[in-house]
């Protein structure tokens, strides 16, 4: 098995309305790639909310009394743990420098997955501004792989990625939070090791595999890399949701 995965060249500063269907088309051509069925597109999860316009300036949020208190807790700016708060289904952990929720979409994340660095807005300073995540990110990588498959006439799967911390390790590491045509899982139960035995609990996790193989190709900072093309992916594309990743509160150990 070889894997290979290769940042799009040519891609423009990501702006509200901007079709990344075809950024990413045109990304394959400025990189002479041409798409191949079962091959996959992965997406920084940031140029999708810049696309879909989930910015917001600071400036024009009034913290309510419940951030107040939570912002005097982890001492961050009371507008940025109002956004959190209307982000999030319920807040977990917090101690200076962090705030630990459980998002809307489901995932456990820092801050409900809001961020403040590579974001800039017209008309104000860097600093006002912060990045939501996309409102519904496996409809988002369903729009733009069904205009890929469209234009290309090939089957590909979409992924969108994000840096999550871990409640066991140290550091962050790509995660999925949207996708359309990946599976999120693989079930080996029942698949047979070198030795003969049978495995009994193994699951897994294909579709986070992938993007945090992605995330090391497109970086953390000012690399300019946001979307990857991946050839090799190891395992049949089929349909699924992101939901199948997250660990039901009744197992969650961590909790």
């Amino acid at each position: 098995m070889v894997l290979s995965l290769t940042p799009l060249g040519g891609i423009p500063l990501i702006t509200p309305g901007l079709d990344l269907a075809e950024v990413i088309l045109a990304g394959l051509e400025y990189s002479d790639l041409q798409l191949l069925d079962n091959d996959v597109i992965a997406i920084a999860q940031k140029i999708v909310s810049k696309a879909e316009g989930r910015l917001v300036n600071l400036a024009t949020v009034t913290p309510s009394t419940r951030a107040i208190e939570l912002a005097s807790q982890s001492e961050k700016d009371p507008r940025l743990v109002e956004l959190i708060l209307n982000e999030s289904k319920e807040v977990l952990r917090t101690r200076p420098g962090t705030i630990i929720v459980e998002h809307k979409l489901g995932f456990i994340c820092a801050s409900a997955g809001i961020d403040h660095s590579n974001v800039r807005g017209a008309g104000s300073h860097e600093e006002d501004w912060v990045l939501l995540l996309p409102e519904n990110p496996d409809h988002s990588a369903e729009i733009i792989r069904n205009t890929i498959e469209a234009k290309s006439g090939v089957r590909v799967g979409v992924i969108i990625n994000d840096s999550h911390g871990r409640a066991w390790r140290i550091g962050t590491v790509g995660a999925a939070i949207g996708i359309s045509g990946i599976p999120p899982t693989i079930d080996q139960r029942g698949w047979k090791d070198m030795t003969g035995y049978t495995l009994q609990i193994t699951v897994v996790g294909a579709a986070d595999e992938l993007a945090a193989a992605a995330s090391l190709v497109m970086g953390q900072a000012a690399e300019g890399t946001p979307i990857v093309h991946v050839r090799g992916f190891p395992y049949p594309l089929r349909e699924g949701s992101i939901s199948e990743l997250i660990r039901p509160k009744d197992m969650d150990f961590f909790r």
